[in-house]
């Protein structure tokens, strides 16, 4: 007979020894009720000698079965599972937002943190991590999510989820990601659907840029020709220094992004690289660094020629970096003073895609240009490439249709 020190849910209760393991115990609790219990001690990872202890099973063969499957996966080596069986959901989101987010970039922290706060520890906090299943996910979080969200949105939060899952699968307190075939609302808006609206035609491309020409300080008119004929991404843009800038071989170069949350390295690997520019932009940037230069000697400053670390849009009052959230009232601005859609300065990028996949520029060349991958350009704008596709069969029908009454007309 054994007295353990007080447990979960019992006081100094007595436990009975099995007759069948000496692991198995059974205790009566304060309903004078039979229940059953195991305690298992081995050796962790390192070496050291633990125990694990589980109580409040009805029968003896429960407590049998479980201290089996316990007794299993230490052989298998899998002994952080064991320990962490009691682990919660929210316990383990903040175990992994302090082990890496001095790892991740400063938006990803920030994006990380306000969805466990905001989605994930409110509506799954509470489950056990380990017995958190597809169904009850599906069911308490998913299906929720899209009652108030859009579905790109419930896309984002269901990736943030699995990437927190995939790392307690790495530290092996997980076997295995069971979120990974969750299925999401057909009616998908993600960015491959934004496309569908959210950009100019080269109409109302070129309307838009004489307007920011007309009425906009030459900073402002410069960034937003830079995006329309790069397609760089707007952080991209406000990162460029002047060190970057090839006048000689008409590219600009790509090697960090700046915002409202400082400066850092670009989105993705692909993010860095050179972009060929139109001779005739970088005439007028080269004009441009000539107004910067006489902006920056009224402020007391000056540009080195030989590795100048200067940002290239800068404010011509006070000669330093334009803000991101200046540039959003801006773009606003001009485009309701050109009467065009509500668009926004992502769908820049989307209409500089959408011109170059029109004229049938390689898919390739297009995905190095904007910093992705063709798998991306294909998933992003497969409306585009599918409208050129029925294009090209009507052009193939109508080039016969020419020779057959050519033919006909011979005869």
């Amino acid at each position: 007979m054994y007295t353990p020190p007080s447990m979960k849910g019992m006081d100094k209760v007595k436990l009975h020894k099995s007759a069948k393991e000496p692991e198995l115990y059974y205790y009566f609790n304060s309903s004078n009720e039979k229940l059953w219990m195991f305690r298992h001690k081995y050796y962790d990872a390192v070496g050291k000698r633990r125990e694990k202890k589980k109580s409040g099973f009805p029968t003896e063969k429960a407590a049998l079965k479980a201290l089996l499957e316990v007794k299993a996966a230490t052989l298998r080596g899998e002994t952080k599972h064991i320990e962490h069986d009691n682990l919660t959901v929210a316990q383990w989101l903040d175990i992994w937002f302090d082990m890496n987010k001095g790892k991740w970039k400063v938006t990803s922290c920030k994006q990380r943190e306000l969805a466990i706060k905001h989605q994930m520890k409110p509506l799954l906090g509470h489950y056990k991590l380990q017995k958190l299943d597809k169904q009850t996910y599906q069911k308490v979080y998913i299906n929720e999510l899209e009652k108030k969200y859009k579905p790109s949105t419930v896309r984002l939060f269901h990736n943030l989820f699995k990437i927190a899952v995939n790392a307690a699968v790495e530290e092996e307190i997980l076997l295995r990601n069971r979120f990974t075939k969750v299925v999401l609302s057909q009616t998908v808006d993600s960015e491959k659907a934004e496309t569908s609206e959210n950009y100019l035609t080269p109409e109302q491309l070129s309307r838009f840029l004489c307007t920011a020409k007309e009425q906009e300080s030459m900073t402002n008119y410069m960034y937003l020709l830079i995006i329309s004929y790069t397609g760089m991404r707007r952080g991209e843009a406000l990162g460029i220094q002047w060190q970057n800038v090839d006048f000689k071989n008409n590219a600009i170069t790509i090697e960090r992004t700046r915002d409202a949350k400082g400066v850092r390295s670009p989105k993705t690997k692909n993010s860095y690289r050179t972009i060929m520019v139109d001779p005739a932009i970088m005439n007028q940037l080269e004009s441009y660094k000539t107004w910067c230069k006489q902006a920056l000697l009224k402020n007391g400053k000056k540009m080195n020629d030989e590795k100048d670390d200067t940002f290239v849009f800068i404010n011509g009052d006070t000669a330093t970096p334009i803000a991101d959230t200046t540039l959003l009232y801006m773009f606003r601005r001009v485009l309701k003073k050109a009467g065009l859609p509500d668009v926004t300065i992502h769908g820049l990028r989307h209409t500089h895609a959408t011109i170059l996949l029109s004229q049938g520029m390689n898919v390739k060349v297009i995905a190095e240009r904007l910093g992705n991958t063709p798998a991306m350009i294909y998933d992003i704008y497969g409306h585009v490439l599918k409208e050129l596709e029925q294009e090209t069969v009507s052009v193939f029908s109508r080039s016969l249709e020419v020779v057959g009454a050519k033919s006909g007309a011979s005869k």
